[in-house]
């Protein structure tokens, strides 16, 4: 109630959200005031703005929540064997077709279990977890065991493939193409999806001029429109060299690779639904499928 309030900006945008009528909400908010001898809301203006004190329980209220809600999903584990909502945070690098064909085998066995998908990248697939938004990260670039509170798997080793347009400059430049001709062309890269001094970067050289997006299929579309260079999956990049819309090349640095792995918190037992996945992932033709995008799952 205080946080609709907070983003509305008035009572009466707070109320219309909840379907309260503005005097309710009020009296009810004036409770809180009451019951803790402070005022919460500045009512000076036509907006309604958090005082100091107000906006330090709206911060400690949210962190409060995340927690009761972290019981209640424990208790109902507890209870039934399922969890109310699993959370998979997946690095971009992981085929997306693969993984909706995971979730259409899980919704199949009906499972009470709502799922949650997100996309990350490089060190904010880790931090999903590690922060708590996560259950399950597939495609964990950092090395998971050695992180308090994980347990960690391999899903194999994923390649990558420097490309560029066909028409790009680097396409006919002599290879093995050193640092001092990459320097002059702009890099294409994604941003580290990890909110915090977690963030990092491959492929990278100082002082080259950059293209940053936000996704791992922006900066696909980004290299085949000719806009600059960088390394790509090779899974992700093979229908597009084979199709000639983009051409590998290489570079003195020599290609790279990193071996994904997938990651749970060891806090608990598994519930249901999480061991479903993990039982799936033990399944070599599943982790490869994942990396490369191909047989079944």
């Amino acid at each position: 109630m205080l946080d609709a309030i907070a983003r509305a900006g008035s009572f009466a945008g707070a109320a219309r959200e909840l379907g309260l009528v503005p005097s309710a909400l009020t009296y009810r908010v004036r409770q809180i005031e009451d019951a803790l001898d402070v005022l919460l809301f500045d009512r000076s203006s036509r907006q309604a703005r958090p005082t100091p004190a107000g906006a330090e329980l709206l911060a400690e209220g949210g962190r409060l929540k995340r927690e009761v809600d972290a019981v209640v999903r424990r208790v109902k584990r507890v209870a039934t064997g399922w969890e109310p909502e699993l959370r998979i945070a997946a690095d971009g690098a992981i085929d997306h077709g693969t993984l909706i064909d995971l979730c259409c085998d899980f919704f199949d066995s009906d499972p009470p279990t709502r799922l949650s998908l997100r996309e990350e990248i490089l060190s904010g697939t880790l931090a999903a977890l590690t922060d708590g938004e996560a259950d399950l990260a597939l495609g964990v670039t950092l090395e998971p065991a050695s992180t308090a509170g994980l347990r960690a798997r391999p899903l194999g080793r994923a390649r990558f493939v420097y490309a560029v347009a066909p028409d790009h400059p680097l396409a006919q430049a002599t290879e093995p193409i050193g640092d001092a001709e990459l320097l002059h062309h702009r890099a294409i890269v994604i941003a580290d999806s990890a909110r915090d001094h977690r963030s990092r970067s491959f492929g990278l050289l100082a002082g080259q001029p950059t293209f940053t997006v936000s996704s791992l299929q922006a900066k696909l579309d980004a290299q085949l429109r000719g806009l600059g260079a960088g390394f790509l999956p090779e899974a992700l990049a093979r229908p597009h060299l084979q199709a000639g819309r983009l051409v590998a090349r290489r570079i003195e640095r020599g290609s790279y690779g990193a071996t994904l792995h997938y990651a749970w918190r060891a806090s608990a037992v598994p519930g249901r639904a999480l061991s479903w996945w993990l039982e799936r992932l033990e399944r070599p033709v599943t982790r490869r499928a994942l990396l490369e995008g191909r047989a079944s799952v």
